[in-house]
C-alpha cells in the first residue's frame, strides 16, 4: 500500500507540474533567451534538417518582408492608436517568433536590428513542446518546457548533446493547430486551417497535417543516427509555387461545341480540390486571393473576357471581383483621415473569387485580422469539394465564323496587389502564382 501511496503522489505531482508550466499567454516572459539553444547549435548535426528549416517560411515567420510590414506599420501602429489592441498584437509574436514572446521581448526589435527575434520559429521551440492546453489548441495554446530534453517523433533516439524523448503529439495534426487556429479579439476564428482539416475527410482517415507539410524520406535525421524514414522539414505551402500549382485541378466545356452565329455560349467549369487537406486559400485568407479569368479568342485572334454568371447566394458580391474601394480602417495605423480605401480586388472585373471576406467593427471589409470583429461568406473550396461555375457568353455581332477556343485559368496571389502597392511590399508577395488551366473551344457557323 506504501508503495501504491508513493507512485500516487509521484503521479500527482507530475500532473501538477506539467498543468503549472504556462502556455498561451502565461508565456509572455516567462523563460529567458538563453533558455533556448540557437539553430546552428542543431546545425552541426542535423545537416539536412537545418537548411531545410532555414529556406522555409518558419524561418522567417519575423523577418519576411510582409509580416515585417504588417506588423509594425499596421498592427504596432494600430495598438498605439488603440491601446486595447496591445495584448492581441503582442500576441503575434506567440506564432511568429515564440521564443521573443517567451522571453518578454515585446515589441521585439526590427529585424534590420539581427536580435534573436530574427530566428523565427526555431528548431529549439518546436522540439521542447511537450502538450498544449485548450480543445482545440489555439493562439499559441502549446505548454513550452526548454531544456536539455528535446521531443519528437521518432523512438530510441540518443544524442551526445541533448536527451530525446518520443511524443505522440508531434504526429498529430494538434501541434500545428497552436498556430495554425487563431482567434481575434472578438471571438471569431481568423485562421482556422486545423479546423478545416478536423471537419474533412482527411481527420477522418487520420492523415495529418504532417504527412503532407513534412513528408517522410530515406535518410538519417543527425550524422550518427541510424538510417531510416526521415520527416523532411519543409512546411512547403502557400509561397512555394510546386504545391501551390496543381491544387485545384480544373476542366471545361461548352454546352454545344457548334453554335450559329447570332447564339449564347454556356460554358461550365469544375474546380476541385484533390490536394489539400483543408480549404484553398487557408491560413491568412484576409490576406490571399484566388480567382478563375476565362478567356475566348475567335478564328481572327481577337480575344475576350467573359464575366462569371452569377448564383445569388447571400454575399456573392465579395466573390465576384468589381470596381470597389475596401480596407479602409489601414487609414488608423497608417495615420490618414477619412482614408477611402484601396483597389478590393485589384484582378479582372467579373472574374469569381474563391475568398472568405472579414469586416472590421464598422462593417468595412479588412486585411487586419487582429480588427476583425465578423466574417463574411465562405467561398473557398474544401478539400475534395468540386465547384462549378458557369459563363454565359452572348456571340459578338461581329464574330468571325469558325473555331472559337476558350481558356480557364485559376491564379492566386499571397496579398492582394492594390494593398501590397499601397503598402510598399515587394512584388514577389503580390505575384501571380498560377494553379491550374483548362481549354475547349467551339465552332461558330452562319
Amino acid at each position: 500500500m506504501r508503495a501504491l501511496f508513493i507512485l500516487s503522489l509521484i503521479i500527482s505531482a507530475a500532473c501538477l507540474y506539467a498543468q503549472e508550466l504556462p502556455s498561451g499567454s502565461s508565456l509572455l516572459g516567462a523563460y529567458a533567451y538563453d533558455q533556448f539553444e540557437k539553430p546552428e547549435a542543431c546545425q552541426s548535426c542535423h545537416v539536412d534538417i537545418y537548411m531545410q528549416w532555414r529556406q522555409a517560411m518558419m524561418s522567417q515567420a519575423y523577418t519576411h518582408h510582409w509580416d515585417e510590414i504588417e506588423y509594425f506599420d499596421l498592427a504596432v501602429a494600430h495598438a498605439e492608436k488603440k491601446p486595447e489592441l496591445k495584448e492581441a498584437v503582442d500576441g503575434c509574436n506567440g506564432c511568429h517568433t515564440p521564443m521573443a514572446y517567451m522571453a518578454g521581448d515585446v515589441t521585439p526589435p526590427r529585424p534590420e536590428e539581427n536580435s534573436r527575434a530574427n530566428e523565427s520559429v526555431n528548431c529549439d521551440v518546436c522540439h521542447t513542446i511537450k502538450g498544449y492546453t485548450g480543445e482545440p489548441p489555439y493562439n499559441y495554446s502549446f505548454i513550452a518546457s526548454p531544456g536539455r530534453v528535446k521531443y519528437g517523433a521518432k523512438e530510441g533516439q540518443e544524442s551526445p548533446h541533448h536527451d530525446t524523448q518520443y511524443l505522440e503529439l508531434y504526429e498529430k495534426a494538434e501541434f500545428c493547430a497552436n498556430c495554425h487556429n487563431e482567434k481575434s479579439p472578438f471571438g471569431v476564428w481568423v485562421k482556422s486551417t486545423h479546423l478545416e482539416w478536423e471537419e474533412g475527410p482527411y481527420s477522418e482517415q487520420g492523415v495529418p497535417c504532417q504527412q503532407c507539410h513534412m513528408p517522410k524520406a530515406k535518410g538519417r535525421s543527425a550524422k550518427m543516427a541510424k538510417e531510416g524514414m526521415v520527416a523532411q522539414h519543409l512546411f512547403h505551402g502557400a509561397h512555394v509555387p510546386s504545391k501551390v500549382a496543381g491544387s485545384i485541378e480544373m476542366k471545361i466545356h461548352p454546352r454545344e461545341r457548334e453554335l450559329p452565329w447570332d447564339g449564347a455560349a454556356i460554358l461550365k467549369v469544375q474546380l476541385f480540390n484533390g490536394k489539400a487537406g483543408h480549404k484553398i486559400p487557408t491560413g491568412s485568407v484576409e490576406d490571399r486571393i484566388m480567382w478563375l479569368h476565362v478567356t475566348a479568342t475567335d478564328s481572327k485572334g481577337n480575344t475576350y473576357h467573359l464575366p462569371v454568371d452569377k448564383k445569388g447566394f447571400e454575399g456573392e458580391q465579395y466573390t465576384i471581383a468589381a470596381d470597389v474601394l475596401a480596407y479602409q480602417d489601414m487609414g488608423v495605423p497608417k495615420g490618414i483621415d477619412n482614408f477611402k480605401g484601396v483597389q478590393r480586388d485589384g484582378v479582372p472585373v467579373g472574374d469569381r473569387i474563391f475568398r472568405m471576406p472579414y469586416f472590421d467593427p464598422q462593417g468595412r471589409m479588412t486585411i487586419m485580422q487582429w480588427n476583425t470583429k465578423t466574417l463574411g461568406v465562405d467561398y473557398r473550396i474544401g478539400p475534395r469539394e468540386t465547384k462549378i461555375e458557369t459563363f454565359t457568353w452572348m456571340l459578338p455581332k461581329d464574330i468571325p465564323l469558325g473555331k472559337v477556343t476558350f481558356r480557364a485559368e485559376l491564379n492566386y496571389q499571397k496579398l492582394v496587389k492594390p494593398v501590397a502597392d499601397f503598402l510598399g511590399v515587394p512584388e514577389d508577395e503580390s505575384e501571380i502564382m498560377p494553379i491550374s488551366y483548362a481549354t475547349t473551344w467551339i465552332t461558330v457557323y452562319n
